[in-house]
């Protein structure tokens, strides 16, 4: 199955290794091919930068030690969803066949979609994870 993993589910799991959605990210990796678009990586590094700059090395191990392909976001509206930054997300979702989002976004978790399908980190945990 298809995973992607939306941004705010990267920097929970950086911030707090044992987290939810920690051991979700760690789930998709192990059970699933993870896919991330080049929007989600630079959007980590923005708010890291921002918010939690003394976290950025513990990003950059995550990223190096995940096994993951990364794919372009189109950079084309999508009426699909409510805010126009999550766009790019569900638009390469959607062009690279990913069957879940995992994130904590209500833009996402809003969308009655089957495919991908928006899932909170425990509820994917619950179904596909542990």
């Amino acid at each position: 199955m298809k995973v992607m993993i939306d941004t705010n589910i990267f920097i929970s799991t950086v911030l707090f290794p044992n987290s939810v959605p920690a051991k979700a990210v760690h789930a998709a990796c192990e059970k699933h091919e993870l896919i991330l678009c080049d929007h989600i990586i630079n959007e980590c590094y923005n708010t890291m930068k921002i918010k939690f700059p003394q976290h950025i090395p513990e990003l950059d191990e995550l990223l190096a030690t995940i096994d993951y392909e990364t794919v372009t976001a189109p950079r084309v509206p999508a009426e699909m969803i409510a805010d126009p930054k999550d766009a790019p997300i569900l638009n390469a979702a959607i062009l690279h066949g990913v069957d879940v989002i995992i994130s904590g976004d209500k833009h996402f978790l809003d969308l009655e979609m089957e495919y991908p399908r928006p899932m909170k980190a425990a509820d994917f945990l619950e179904m596909y994870g542990e």
